[in-house]
């Protein structure tokens, strides 16, 4: 199954399928990888607004991780964005800051975090895929003016949150306790066992 159409399909039936707190950590791995490849963008090319979202991320990782106690701190995050001019729905007017891959997917991992609904976590799948995304991956060690194969980083990107997918379901039995509050111990191991990989570019 290589054909981009039938990988987005299944992604999108593979977080049908989840608990509401798998899709939670696989939109926050999805976010982190976004966020990381903005953060190494040229000073001159990274956005503050994108930026200033790195706190509220954290605080979705420690939230799909099982720490309950910063639901009220990724809640205000969202309120704030949901109360200033950066959320709207014309783009011909309002400013573009919240469409840019990186921001829009860490706003889509904590809806996902404090709702759980599959959609939230299917954009924040779909803004890894965005142009932007897809040139930065087929870009990922070329030589000057070799051919840049997005149609290859689009599948290659899919394939990759279906392991992503698999990785998080090994642990989907810990996963389902999560938002209520995991050990202190297990939440580290989720940590080392879910966040690094889930957010290592390539």
């Amino acid at each position: 199954m290589d054909a981009w159409q039938d990988l987005i399909a299944l992604v999108k039936a593979r977080l049908e399928a989840a608990s509401p707190s798998e899709r939670g950590v696989f939109a926050a791995g999805v976010a982190e990888r976004l966020m990381g490849w903005h953060e190494a963008l040229s000073e001159d090319e990274q956005a503050a607004f994108t930026l200033g979202l790195r706190p509220l991320l954290n605080s979705v990782w420690e939230g799909v991780l099982g720490d309950p106690e910063v639901y009220t701190a990724v809640n205000r995050g969202l309120a704030e964005y949901m109360l200033s001019d950066y959320c709207h729905n014309d783009r011909m007017v309002g400013p573009e800051d919240a469409y840019e891959p990186a921001a829009a997917a860490t706003l889509n991992a904590a809806y996902a975090y404090l709702f759980g609904c599959t959609d939230f976590a299917v954009w924040a799948s779909r803004r890894a895929i965005d142009d932007q995304h897809l040139e930065y991956l087929a870009g990922a060690g070329l030589e000057e003016g070799d051919f840049l194969d997005t149609d290859k980083a689009l599948i290659d990107e899919l394939k990759r949150q279906l392991r992503d997918l698999d990785l998080i379901a090994a642990r989907s039995t810990e996963l389902r306790h999560a938002l209520s509050g995991l050990p202190i111990l297990t939440s580290d191991r989720l940590h080392v066992e879910l966040r690094t990989p889930l957010t290592r570019r390539g």
